[in-house]
């Protein structure tokens, strides 16, 4: 995807300083914060979005979720906040999945 901003941060084209790496993703903070602590975890497949994924995914979108828990640990999160935005009606900005991570005040109930 030549054209996917996560993906050019992802190959390491675009400038990012990663919070974390590993074989399936990359986590960097949002240029665009919405909490104190505000992550993206970011699978370096590209996935348009949560609407498209399929069983061949459930590894990796576990080890997203299971992840996210030892990050908000290292950032001093008592709690936090995940969030996937699906599509542009649910929100999702950039095309390519990822989960947000948010914490570091409390937030708002939903």
């Amino acid at each position: 995807m030549t054209d996917c901003i996560f993906c050019k941060i992802i190959q390491k084209k675009m400038p990012t300083d990663f919070i974390f790496e590993d074989e399936h993703i990359v986590v960097f903070k949002d240029i665009h914060p919405k909490a104190r602590i505000h992550l993206l975890v970011v699978p370096k497949t590209h996935i348009k979005s949560l609407a498209e994924i399929s069983e061949k995914e459930a590894n990796l979108i576990a080890h997203m979720l299971l992840v996210m828990p030892s990050l908000a640990t290292r950032e001093g999160l008592k709690g936090f906040r995940t969030i996937i935005n699906t599509g542009k009606e649910g929100g999702q900005v950039i095309d390519h999945l990822h989960f947000h991570l948010l914490g570091g005040d409390h937030l708002p109930g939903m």
